[in-house]
């Protein structure tokens, strides 16, 4: 795929997870046990063999730089291509859509030679290679291709840019297409918000955007454009989860502990690349109890760990007790404490004979470097 280039859109729905997104772009969330949201997304183009990638940014991107230095762990540290963070123009500026974020990006794309794009948005977890997707989006003649997952989608966080539903024909030409809309737990085929699109057409749609003062991908471009523009669904029919929400970036970290899940993501030939760092072993003590558990490298158990997962560097003491819980590096349960439905970020003290509860569908969240 030398001929496609990737965008990917590093600043999705941080206004939804504030208590995570204070500090660092959804995009750099810390994601099962060792990853970042954004490696998704930046894997599954490398692995589609598309060599240069620029990375839209909004703020709070200090982070995910830190995160993706110069590409190296995702061999994008190159001479011809490689990865680009394309930041806004000032500092706290924000974006009404994703139109107006690539009107940002216009000149890096005016400056590429590929002849296509695909646009991918950080906040889909999920493992997949686009070759398929961009011959069926040639062999079709489609000006766009919209891929998607068909399933049932109880309802939507909200936010520019959550996500949409589509309806195709018997030859996947998309008929209809609903931004945010209100359904009943039926089965839809939702937008990934991944998208294969001519890079000479994406050039006149953000040109169009700008001197009409349009900004929506969706309702400006997809909806507006539904009849004159032959516009594609491309079915993908593996695992993936959405973040739109703190409820949906827990279950999607809990459904890691499914083997079944944890082998769709991370045991096929398409590996998902991080950022490495060294640690020693995780140390086990007596005391140490762990029952379906993800447990990261550097980590020092002494207490009780169930049903949860713990990034590296943390130490739980003796007689504390984790249960369905996220525990982000380098936090510290001391003893007696107990943590459940959780999810605490990094370098945070629990001290000894809290008790902390949550619930499923509304975790406990903790701010990075909170002590308790």
């Amino acid at each position: 795929m030398k001929d496609t280039l990737g965008l990917i859109f590093a600043y999705q729905n941080d206004e939804l997870m504030k208590s995570l997104t204070q500090k660092r772009a959804l995009s750099s969330i810390p994601f099962g046990g060792r990853y970042r949201v954004v490696d998704f997304a930046l894997s599954n183009l490398v692995n589609s063999g598309v060599t240069k990638v620029g990375i839209i940014t909004r703020n709070n991107y200090q982070s995910l730089m830190d995160h993706l230095g110069s590409g190296k762990e995702w061999d994008l540290s190159r001479k011809n291509g490689g990865m680009y963070i394309l930041p806004p123009f000032a500092q706290n500026s924000g974006y009404r859509g994703k139109m107006e974020a690539l009107r940002n990006a216009e000149n890096f794309i005016r400056k590429s030679t590929e002849e296509y794009v695909i646009l991918s948005s950080a906040d889909v977890i999920f493992n997949m290679t686009f070759d398929d997707a961009l011959r069926f989006h040639k062999e079709k003649g489609a000006d766009i291709t919209l891929i998607y997952k068909k399933g049932v989608v109880k309802q939507f966080d909200g936010g520019a840019g959550s996500g949409c539903i589509i309806e195709t024909n018997g030859d996947e030409r998309v008929t209809d297409i609903a931004v945010n809309p209100v359904i009943g737990g039926e089965v839809v085929k939702r937008g990934l918000e991944q998208i294969i699109i001519g890079r000479s057409l994406l050039e006149s749609l953000i040109n169009e955007c700008t001197s009409h003062n349009m900004y929506s991908l969706h309702r400006d471009v997809l909806q507006r454009h539904l009849n004159d523009l032959k516009i594609y669904g491309y079915e993908y029919d593996g695992y993936c989860a959405k973040i739109d929400s703190i409820a949906s970036y827990y279950a999607a970290n809990m459904d890691l502990l499914d083997g079944d899940i944890r082998s769709a993501l991370f045991y096929q030939d398409d590996q998902i690349f991080t950022k490495i760092r060294d640690e020693a072993p995780t140390l086990y003590t007596n005391s140490a109890e762990v029952t379906n558990s993800l447990i990261a490298d550097g980590c020092v158990i002494e207490g009780t760990v169930e049903n949860s997962i713990l990034f590296r560097g943390v130490h739980v003491r003796k007689g504390a007790v984790i249960r369905n819980s996220i525990i982000m590096q380098d936090c510290e349960i001391q003893e007696k404490s107990e943590l459940q439905y959780a999810i605490t970020d990094k370098d945070v003290v629990i001290r000894e004979n809290r008790k902390l509860f949550g619930y499923n569908l509304y975790p406990m969240v903790l701010a990075k470097g909170s002590v308790v």
